[in-house]
């Protein structure tokens, strides 16, 4: 009897860990909500500025979760704004981090990457769950509004 109950006491103190773990475990995908109110808010900035910009999320695989191509967006913002995410995504890095680690030859080319700033992971809880990207205004300008867009959500830059 006492040897079933310490083998039971010794499994239930394996197994505890782990299923306490798995409850409190980061968020493993972006959500279309999420993403709609990163969206909505990026658009928003945008709007404030007067930048017609072309507007893309995808999730952690690069799979589009939301795209908006703003009224006076060029039709080219739209490849920007994919070469942006996939960079990000390759490089594992923001596309202006991207652009400089490159320059210093700390990273290898990425084909059709993309070096100037734009182009962001999206991090929740410490985890890459996707990649955001604006296109149509200066560098700077496009990584404005995606960062507007994923404070919106709580995402870390």
């Amino acid at each position: 009897m006492k040897v079933r109950m310490f083998a039971g006491i010794a499994l239930f103190s394996l197994i505890l860990p782990v299923v306490g773990a798995s409850s409190v475990k980061a968020q493993q995908s972006l959500t279309l909500e999420q993403a709609r109110t990163a969206m909505d808010a990026a658009e928003a900035e945008a709007r404030r500025n007067q930048w017609n910009l072309t507007i893309l999320i995808v999730d952690a695989d690069g799979v589009p979760m939301y795209l908006r191509r703003m009224d006076g967006a060029s039709p080219r913002t739209s490849d920007v704004a994919t070469r942006k995410v996939r960079t990000a995504l390759a490089s594992g890095m923001h596309t202006g981090d991207y652009g400089r680690a490159l320059a210093a030859g700390q990273t290898d080319t990425i084909p059709n990457g993309v070096t100037f700033e734009g182009g962001l992971l999206i991090r929740l809880g410490g985890q890459i769950v996707g990649a955001m990207s604006a296109s149509g205004a200066s560098g700077s300008e496009d990584a404005q509004v995606v960062r507007v867009g994923m404070a919106a959500i709580g995402a870390q830059p």
